[in-house]
């Protein structure tokens, strides 16, 4: 099946208009006409090839919400005509421990939405910048949110599980106090999950004119890191922090604001290495640098559960697919209030 897409051919390249192929719907699979797709600051590194291993041509997107087009015979879970949605995996190798567990995020066969390897033309996947996708119904997401909701909701399959995998392996909740690090495209989601969650929240920015947004956001708090007064004031009272900033940037700042025990949690993945933290912010409180990576299936649809039965979705901004280069643009410039969406509709314009 032939579809219209947007992708680059090389990293020095704008995405441009594409036709790519997609597999015929097998026994297991699940064909998804795509709605909408989110754009993740991931699209950005892995098309320009700011991260190793790009493969062109390079077709983005993971943030992927629609409605069932076909099932396969050997689907049960799903029906043509139900809303769905498809996140950052597409496969897995489903035998070892973490595919056991429902952290397929973990698992070292795992297969990205793009970029991945596939036996599918062209040889690695092609991501949700596209008109339709052909899924394993086992990466394929329930969506009880309501339709008008769905271009809020694409954000969710990676801000929102990138979010909420951490607040929970962490037991975040009452009588936690919680900082999330960055006002973007996780860090709001990590203010509005974590509130209700039910801990006290505290969000921190380099930014006086997101103080409010990030009230409106459901901070209890707003810290602006460059203030020490305002830093100091929060020394050793967080049991977590939830970094979500995907720039290099001064680790050692935030140490001092937990608790002992306390973990910091980085989600960003930045291009360029962080400053190395000091060890002693470490081993004088016994606190703890943690990573995390996006989410299981099985959480992710805790997730969404969770979103749908709070009216919890992103702030987005919806673009035609012929915006998507400028899109990108500002993305870099942080001129989003939270997330891109794209309107799959425009595709075929």
């Amino acid at each position: 099946m032939t579809i219209k897409a947007y992708g680059a051919h090389a990293g020095d390249q704008p995405l441009v208009p594409l036709d790519i192929t997609r597999r015929e719907t097998g026994p297991a699979d699940v064909r998804i006409d795509i709605a909408y797709c989110g754009i993740c600051h991931s699209d950005l590194h892995q098309v320009r090839a700011e991260w190793a291993g790009t493969v062109f041509p390079c077709v983005p997107g993971h943030e992927i919400v629609g409605r069932v087009a076909e099932v396969g015979a050997e689907v049960t879970g799903f029906k043509p005509g139900d809303l769905v949605g498809v996140g950052c995996i597409v496969d897995s190798c489903r035998h070892c421990e973490e595919c056991a567990d429902g952290l397929e995020n973990y698992c070292d066969g795992m297969v990205g939405t793009y970029n991945g390897r596939t036996p599918d033309a062209p040889g690695h996947t092609l991501g949700g910048y596209s008109q339709a996708i052909v899924v394993d119904q086992r990466y394929v997401l329930r969506i009880r949110h309501p339709e008008a909701d769905l271009p809020a909701v694409a954000p969710l399959l990676c801000a929102g599980i990138t979010t909420w995998s951490p607040l929970r392996h962490w037991h975040v909740g009452p009588g936690k106090k919680v900082g999330i690090v960055g006002i973007g495209g996780l860090g709001h989601m990590g203010i509005k999950l974590a509130r209700a969650l039910g801990a006290h929240v505290v969000a921190f920015t380099t930014s006086e004119s997101k103080r409010e947004e990030a009230l409106k956001l459901g901070a209890h708090e707003v810290v602006v890191s460059r203030n020490e007064d305002e830093m100091a004031g929060q020394r050793k009272s967080l049991d977590f922090i939830l970094n979500t900033v995907a720039a290099p940037h001064d680790l050692d700042a935030f140490f001092p604001l937990l608790r002992r025990d306390g973990t910091m949690a980085l989600l960003g993945a930045p291009a360029t290495p962080h400053p190395s933290p000091q060890v002693f912010n470490l081993i004088m409180k016994r606190r703890s640098l943690a990573g995390s990576l996006i989410g299981g299936i099985p959480e992710t649809q805790e997730m969404l559960d969770f979103c749908a039965e709070h009216g919890i979705v992103a702030d987005v901004e919806m673009i035609r697919a012929d915006q998507i280069n400028e899109a990108y643009e500002r993305m870099l410039k942080g001129d989003v209030r939270y997330r891109f969406v794209i309107d799959n509709a425009s595709l075929a314009a």
